[in-house]
């Protein structure tokens, strides 16, 4: 354990939310509310924060920004959206929202989807042989690929070529040992069979509903007609190691969240009260319920002048910046800052293009699924520069 010289906390406040109720320390009395949605989970979150900002108002007036990785580019746009009706049905006290960053972000089931592809290939984990018997047979809709049985064996070839490579950084070792979080074994009886291979079968049912699988949800395909993705390696994964995600150790944070003194310093309810801490929940029922692609949300804001940050861990597997790169493209702002280095440290830390409507596109060289968590130096660069309204 150690501080962090490189935290975000020294450039701003930050408020820290475990959302929705029963993820992380957060609870609810209710059992119905960990029956929820996207949606929903806007609603309640927009809810905290105006109660929040009552009972600190001397922050009301400070710029507020919201951020988040993975998931969040659901949870992100939703709640910026509440955020800024209240804003205009005259809700009080009156957030001073200027806009929102996500971190490898899901977006979009048709361009998450088939990111996946085009970053294996430009990552020298696939050969030209394979790349190019998949776009010939899958004519770059990966998206759909299970409709197509040419592509869906080619598909299969991807799988096996990327198997074992720790999805969340491919620059990293994965984890192979017994996990904390559950010890009960999860089923793969329900998978299709082409994707049992990749599991070990067991016994216990999955707890959790739609998307949620852990760390990160990597396309928001996951369990939208039956089990079909272009990672069906979470979903088995998720199943036979224990409830938690591939190569992901768990183990310290478990113990150490649990602890009782640990929980009564950061002011969180005991283990009797909240529950147990666990990496992955199993009380939550979660819907996806706001469609499948979140560019409608980004549109509505870019366009109303709040600034937007959509950043990547080049590196990440899970939500490929491949992806994320394409989408924000296809916005169709003019491009204002022609694709550039940017630097860390007297170093190239990453890449980004500038368009109008304040929206930057970055990425962040050698950093996986949580930028943060692999860059911290260079992330607290460009998140300082970016808050500054500086150059990044």
């Amino acid at each position: 354990m150690h501080l962090n010289p490189f935290s975000w906390s020294k450039v701003s406040n930050i408020i820290y939310l475990d959302s929705p109720a029963g993820v992380g320390y957060s609870y609810s009395p209710n059992p119905k509310e960990y029956v929820t949605g996207d949606i929903q989970t806007a609603k309640d979150t927009h809810a905290f924060l105006l109660k929040w900002f009552e009972v600190y108002p001397e922050f009301v007036k400070n710029p507020f920004y919201i951020a988040g990785e993975s998931y969040a580019g659901v949870y992100v746009p939703t709640l910026a959206s509440d955020v800024v009706k209240g804003i205009k049905s005259g809700a009080k006290p009156t957030i001073n929202f200027k806009g929102y960053m996500i971190g490898n972000g899901v977006a979009d089931d048709k361009f998450d989807s088939n990111a996946l592809v085009p970053f294996a290939h430009g990552m020298a984990l696939i050969s030209d042989a394979i790349y190019k018997d998949l776009e010939a047979a899958c004519k770059g809709k990966y998206y759909d690929f299970h409709k197509n049985d040419k592509c869906d064996q080619h598909i299969i070839k991807l799988y096996k070529a990327l198997e074992g490579l720790n999805i969340y950084d491919i620059l990293e070792p994965c984890y192979h040992g017994e996990s904390e979080s559950d010890k009960n074994r999860r089923t793969t009886n329900d998978l299709p069979d082409s994707f049992k291979q990749l599991g070990r079968n067991s016994s216990r049912p999955l707890g959790v509903r739609k998307r949620m699988f852990g760390r990160a949800w990597p396309f928001r395909a996951l369990v939208k007609d039956g089990p079909i993705t272009l990672w069906p390696q979470i979903l088995a994964s998720y199943h036979n190691n224990n409830g938690v995600p591939e190569c992901i150790n768990d183990a310290v944070a478990t113990r150490w969240l649990n602890d009782p003194a640990v929980r009564k310093a950061l002011h969180a309810q005991s283990e009797e009260v909240a529950g147990a801490w666990e990496l992955c929940s199993d009380r939550i029922t979660y819907n996806s319920d706001v469609g499948s692609s979140m560019i409608p949300y980004h549109t509505k804001l870019t366009s109303q002048g709040y600034r937007a940050l959509i950043y990547s861990g080049d590196h990440d597997m899970c939500v490929p910046f491949t992806g994320t790169q394409a989408w924000t493209e296809s916005l169709g702002y003019k491009v204002i800052d022609e694709w550039r280095s940017w630097h860390s440290n007297s170093q190239v830390a990453g890449y980004l293009q500038g368009y109008d409507h304040n929206l930057t596109f970055l990425t962040v060289k050698g950093a996986g699924h949580t930028v943060p968590e692999y860059k911290p130096r260079e992330s607290l660069e460009f998140y300082s520069r970016w808050l500054d309204g500086k150059p990044i």
